[in-house]
């Protein structure tokens, strides 16, 4: 198989890295996490990028991309500790035009990828335990449209977003809606994230809601699945600049006369991670590349994916601290802050315990990992 990235891909890659760099320092990071943890010009500056259309089809004004090139975007925002919700805005563009009716995608997709509209998944309920079954909020037809009432939790820039796509009960099954936040009925009320983005309760009471379709499962799987793909790009490049702080902290900081790099324990300790790193890199791949697999292949490789990075991002974040010492949790120093991104997408779309209870259900004839 050819691991190497087109020409295209790499000018992406390019830009992205450059934007991050130049427009999205370490002190604008920290000023936007003080603020709250969301700006809406910086979300801007990305979808001037085209990144807001990546998954959105050209005919709706989007870039009609796919996986690699989110993988790709997402390692850079990674880079970065980019707190803008932008794998957000691709779970939203995936599940709007591959589930929606034409007249929604038709509706929102545009705003979608020009930025104007910034559309988040509320799925999370607070006694699910990541489990996508477990939903008890309700949809009732109200005349010609839907009614959906609910609570959702850890909605990420819930209070900032402009719509929501939530999961409720209809029928007997779960549908899948569309919720826009100024409609009567909604309330979120939001807060701070570990580390420095903004999430929100979000509280629908009869709220009118637009039916994506009425057979939601599949359309939150799949939703789950691209969110998960997008937590491991974006984890590869929180690894990667994680690294590079410790390698440069050890090539630099002194201990009896001689830098710490000079230590073969502690190189020793540095080879590890990079072990970690470099199987995190191939996992994250793996998943990018499965994303548009038959529902149970995909389903499978994200829960492996999941589960190899989740202990990738423990291992490189836990020994990145332990090898800077007490420096490495101040929150003056940029590695705290790469420490505590890796602790939050550990967690995010099911954390590293609940995926290898994920990988172990859906062996089939054989514990072979990739068989």
């Amino acid at each position: 198989m050819d691991f190497n990235f087109s020409d295209d891909q790499e000018q992406l890659r390019d830009a992205v890295r450059k934007w991050v760099d130049r427009s999205y320092t370490f002190e604008r990071r920290r000023a936007i996490a003080g603020a709250g943890g969301f700006d809406r010009a910086a979300y801007g500056e990305l979808a001037e990028l085209g990144l807001a259309g990546l998954y959105v089809a050209e005919d709706h004004g989007g870039m009609g991309m796919g996986p690699v090139e989110a993988m790709v975007v997402l390692e850079e925002l990674g880079r970065g500790i980019v707190l803008e919700p932008l794998k957000q805005t691709l779970i939203a563009s995936g599940v709007l035009g591959g589930y929606g009716p034409e007249a929604l995608r038709s509706a929102w997709l545009p705003k979608v990828a020009s930025g104007e509209a910034l559309v988040v998944l509320a799925h999370q309920e607070r006694k699910a335990r990541y489990r996508l079954d477990a939903c008890e909020a309700q949809a009732t037809q109200a005349g010609g449209g839907w009614k959906v009432s609910g609570d959702k939790s850890l909605v990420p820039a819930g209070d900032q977003a402009d719509a929501f796509l939530v999961p409720a009960r209809a029928d007997g099954r779960i549908a899948l809606f569309l919720v826009e936040r100024g409609a009567q009925g909604v309330a979120a009320r939001g807060y701070p994230t570990l580390e420095g983005g903004r999430a929100a309760e979000v509280s629908l009471r009869d709220a009118a809601a637009t039916l994506v379709t009425a057979d939601g499962m599949p359309a939150l799987e799949h939703a789950v699945d691209i969110g998960i793909a997008c937590t491991c790009a974006e984890a590869v490049g929180v690894i990667d600049r994680t690294m590079q702080l410790t390698a440069e902290y050890l090539n630099t900081r002194k201990q009896f006369g001689v830098t710490l790099a000079t230590f073969q324990a502690l190189r020793h300790r540095m080879a590890d991670m990079k072990m970690q790193q470099e199987l995190a890199r191939s996992m994250s791949y793996y998943a990018s590349l499965k994303l548009n697999a038959p529902v149970e292949e995909r389903r499978r490789a994200m829960a492996r994916a999941k589960y190899q990075l989740g202990v990738a991002m423990r291992f490189v974040g836990q020994n990145s601290v332990q090898l800077h010492g007490g420096i490495g949790v101040t929150d003056e120093y940029a590695g705290s802050h790469y420490f505590r991104k890796l602790t939050q997408l550990e967690l995010e779309f099911g954390d590293t315990l609940h995926h290898l209870g994920e990988v172990s259900a859906r062996m089939q004839d054989t514990a072979g990992v990739f068989a």
